[in-house]
């Protein structure tokens, strides 16, 4: 098995004021963290790649420990998100391999994480972009945390790279008023409502 090979990180934080209405009580920040990795099955048909997965794990827990820093401590995480773009000489199914390490090191770090993470994967070229869902943390029915984030780097993913993507958001979209079941209303129990 070859060695997991980053060839580099990049982490932002957006905060949101307002969105030409009246300003909020309380911001919304938005943070994504991108770790730009060599694929160890670029360039060719491999029909066992399931161990890659264990090889993803310290990655993705220090990514989402990062994530959480930069906002301040799990208390303040309320939305979740991943994703994966894909180099040209890669699968989609490639990408696919970033569900549990991804998902499972962000809900090792919060608390009330019962939430399914949402996900979204491409194959592209480099400099591509991806809009990455967001939902609430404990409950995928909370409306006003349905949400993305756009991300992408000028020169990933190269054709034999993958651009592995956490993204965390501390609330609701700004000015929410779609309706449906709210932040306060959460039962936990199901991840759903």
């Amino acid at each position: 098995m070859p060695e997991l090979i980053v060839r580099k990180t990049a982490y932002s934080v957006e905060e949101i004021f307002h969105e030409g209405g009246p300003r909020p009580e309380k911001t919304l920040q938005r943070a994504a963290a991108i770790a730009v990795i060599e694929n160890p099955f670029a360039g060719r048909y491999e029909p066992d790649i399931q161990w890659f997965m264990e090889d993803l794990k310290p990655l993705g827990l220090s990514m989402a420990a990062r994530l959480v820093a930069l906002l301040g401590g799990p208390q303040n995480v309320e939305g979740y998100g991943k994703g994966a773009l894909v180099g040209e000489a890669g699968e989609l199914e490639h990408g696919a391999l970033w569900h549990a390490p991804g998902g499972y090191a962000m809900r090792a770090l919060l608390d009330n994480s019962n939430a399914i993470v949402p996900s979204t994967k491409k194959v592209t070229g480099v400099g591509g972009r991806l809009d990455v869902p967001i939902t609430h943390i404990n409950a995928s029915y909370v409306r006003s945390h349905f949400d993305s984030m756009e991300v992408g780097l000028n020169d990933a993913p190269r054709a034999n790279e993958m651009a592995l993507v956490l993204v965390m958001s501390t609330g609701a979209r700004i000015h929410d008023r779609a309706g449906g079941l709210a932040a306060k209303d959460i039962v936990g129990e199901d991840g759903l409502r």
